[in-house]
């Protein structure tokens, strides 16, 4: 971990970090509620991913953060490979790993300085581990919005604290397809912004 790199992000996100996490996983379980029955095989922005490929990635990297920080045994399949095949509902998919997730993170302190997690970067600064696992939820949230027509789930806000935590630090993600290359861009709010800089484009 590279101490300098993270300590102003971790700094800035050390008040927030529990309600962006929570205002994010509220924003996937939202979306995936929306979904129509129609609408599981859709495509996605994100690549050669459905609907349900998107939730599946989306449940499983919950409960790999989960399983880092003690919790749980972590997901049963490789959330870079979803089937696009579920054997209950998308909801309880969902529901379930969010529940697991938030416990884990009950579990984390105000006073600890770090955290592990399931990504190459190993241990991070708690704020900046447990938003980044909020900008999972919350990208993937805005994924599935996009690909069945429903209102986008980000706001200014969420989104400004979510950049705050990406930027720099996802780098090594983008090679396996979740965050693709940036997009140029010119919108002008931190939505955009955060949406660019993920490999999506703001316009959708």
């Amino acid at each position: 971990m590279n101490d300098t790199i993270h300590a102003e992000p971790a700094t800035a996100l050390a008040p927030v970090w529990r309600t962006v996490l929570a205002d994010s996983h509220r924003a996937l379980a939202e979306v995936v509620a929306g979904i129509a029955d129609d609408q599981w095989n859709l495509p996605t922005p994100c690549a050669e991913w459905t609907v349900t490929q998107v939730i599946q990635h989306a449940a499983a990297d919950q409960l790999a953060f989960a399983q880092a920080l003690g919790v749980g045994a972590g997901p049963a399949y490789d959330p870079f490979a979803p089937s696009g095949s579920l054997t209950g509902t998308a909801a309880d998919l969902v529901t379930a790993a969010l529940d697991e997730a938030t416990t884990a993170w009950a579990t984390v302190t105000d006073t600890a300085e770090a955290v592990p997690t399931p990504l190459p970067h190993g241990a991070l600064p708690t704020p900046v581990a447990a938003v980044l696992c909020a900008l999972d939820a919350a990208v993937h949230a805005w994924d599935l919005a996009v690909a069945t027509g429903q209102p986008s789930p980000l706001t200014d806000e969420l989104a400004a604290h979510l950049l705050t935590a990406a930027t720099g630090t996802i780098e090594p993600l983008r090679q396996w397809g979740a965050y693709g290359p940036v997009v140029a861009g010119t919108e002008g709010s931190a939505t955009g912004a955060l949406l660019n800089y993920l490999g999506r484009d703001a316009r959708n």
